[in-house]
């Protein structure tokens, strides 16, 4: 007579699959959140951790709106933008301009925005910067705006230092110390940039970074804004 109860294979294999799946939740799990909180410290950042973060936001983004672009317009350089099935409403997050005057979101009601969300500490940010600096010089107006909010605890000194260093000219100043608006706008990876309509709801978002002066960016942003 056996002492223990044998293990069969069907149940050795139901096993295996059980851990496989919450070890994979676990990974998913520490990636979302490392990819939201960065260097809390605001030291270099090594860049790793922002593309899974991205590949991350892109999966939970596709699970809303299908992964499908709108009249073809994920294409090319906006490929991983993701459309929301109809413009959807986003909190009025807090953040300060240059002057540290108090903003929030309704401050851009009557314009569209491209509202990219970056940290200092953010390798792909500062390859990023550069394209979006471009993108407000050509498309900025009365009706368009890229917004670039730096999500940092080092406030506006580090986000000032950052945007010198690489001859940033044509964007505004924008910084959140708190970082709560990265969590607000349910964003787990840096940079996230959001297009928001003129009645202050998003279109759609694009985890990680992109292009934003290509040909695609801008027929995307046009085509949206009509």
């Amino acid at each position: 007579m056996m002492s223990e109860k044998q293990v069969t294979a069907p149940e050795r294999t139901t096993s295996i699959k059980v851990l496989m799946v919450a070890a994979l939740s676990a990974v998913l799990g520490f990636v979302a959140v490392y990819g939201t909180l960065g260097r809390p410290d605001n030291g270099e950042s090594t860049g790793v951790g922002t593309p899974p973060a991205a590949k991350v936001q892109d999966e939970v983004n596709k699970s809303v709106s299908g992964g499908q672009g709108t009249k073809g317009l994920s294409t090319g350089a906006m490929t991983t933008f993701v459309f929301r099935k109809a413009p959807e409403e986003l909190p009025d997050i807090a953040f300060v301009d240059a002057q540290g005057v108090a903003k929030s979101l309704k401050d851009f009601r009557g314009k569209a925005i491209l509202l990219n969300l970056w940290a200092t500490w953010c390798a792909p940010c500062r390859e990023e910067m550069p394209s979006l600096d471009r993108l407000q010089k050509e498309l900025g107006s009365d009706t368009f705006e890229v917004v670039a909010l730096a999500v940092d605890r080092g406030g506006l000194d580090a986000a000032r230092k950052f945007l010198d260093g690489i001859k940033v000219s044509n964007l505004k100043l924008y910084a959140d110390a708190t970082t709560r608006s990265g969590g607000a706008l349910r964003v787990v990876g840096m940079p996230t940039t959001i297009l928001i309509d003129k009645d202050g709801r998003e279109i759609g978002r694009l985890p990680g970074p992109a292009a934003w002066d290509s040909a695609e960016a801008k027929r995307l942003i046009e085509a949206s804004l009509n």
